[in-house]
């Protein structure tokens, strides 16, 4: 799944990263633990989290995650958004919870990571 369709999928709204909106996605992680994050070791991985702070972009980074969501109408302030786009990285806002989001992505065949 792309992740243009994703960001539908969800109602989310793509912050930052448009040029990347055509990069598939097969895999999805939840998390609002960054130490289980670190713990990640797949490539082309959604986060989906509801911490909306600079260490979220810095664990995401140095765990290779380029696509992040961020749940519960979080929203993303400049000096994160400042750290993503030096990055290279998708964050999209979405109104609803974490749990809501995984269930549509994963009915919708994203892959669940464990």
């Amino acid at each position: 799944m792309t992740i243009k369709e994703i960001a539908e999928k969800i109602n989310g709204r793509v912050i930052c990263g448009e040029e990347k909106l055509s990069e598939v996605i097969e895999f999805a992680f939840s998390s609002d633990l960054m130490s289980d994050v670190l713990k990640v070791d797949r490539e082309n991985i959604l986060l989906i989290t509801g911490l909306a702070n600079l260490q979220t972009i810095r664990t995401s980074e140095m765990s290779d995650i380029n696509c992040i969501v961020f749940a519960r109408n979080k929203k993303i302030n400049s000096e994160i958004l400042s750290l993503a786009e030096e990055n290279g990285m998708v964050l999209i806002e979405c109104p609803h919870s974490v749990f809501k989001i995984s269930g549509e992505l994963y009915n919708a065949g994203i892959n669940p990571l464990y």
